[in-house]
């Protein structure tokens, strides 16, 4: 039960204290955190209609994959993946970037209403909301900061990136 209450509260410590630094980019993270997991069950939710709505939901699919690696950036190095891809993630590392990209797939899950109102409504409001926190970030011109969750349970907090350290190798089949 001890490594249960340890996680949970690196986690929550981790999210009590980016509230308390009132940056809107850090607001950005945990949002678009939070629509990685809606953009998985609503794809997946959504692929069982019988129209063109079903592309939409591949896409959602899709777009969450991409943005588990753009907001958990040590997974670059642990995942086996091409160097194009992970230069290509790696462009995304700044508000105003983040904030175009965000913006971009509301756009295409907005799109989705053209064919049919569906929970795909949702992804693309809190897609539109993460593009909005970094856009005040940009507005404010607050830094770029990520979030300060300890998962190592080590007590630096600090980056998720820095916390992998030198003891991933990353190989590449």
């Amino acid at each position: 039960m001890a490594l249960g209450e340890t996680i949970t509260q690196n986690v929550f410590g981790g999210l009590s204290n980016d509230f308390k630094k009132k940056n809107f980019s850090l607001y950005g993270q945990w949002i678009s955190i939070f629509t990685i997991f809606l953009c998985i069950a609503l794809g997946i939710a959504n692929i069982f209609h019988f129209n063109l709505v079903i592309i939409f939901s591949v896409i959602c699919i899709v777009q969450g994959l991409i943005v588990i690696f753009v907001e958990v950036p040590f997974l670059l190095r642990i995942c086996p993946l091409t160097d194009t891809f992970t230069n290509f993630i790696r462009k995304f590392d700044g508000n105003l970037p983040r904030c175009g990209f965000y913006l971009l797939n509301a756009v295409i899950q907005w799109l989705s209403c053209t064919l049919q109102a569906t929970s795909l409504i949702v992804v693309a409001i809190f897609f539109t909301l993460a593009s909005a926190c970094y856009a005040l970030a940009y507005a404010k011109n607050q830094e770029y900061l990520k979030s300060s969750i300890d998962v190592t349970g080590t007590g630096q907090g600090g980056a998720l990136e820095a916390q992998v350290g030198e003891h991933v190798v990353r190989n590449v089949l």
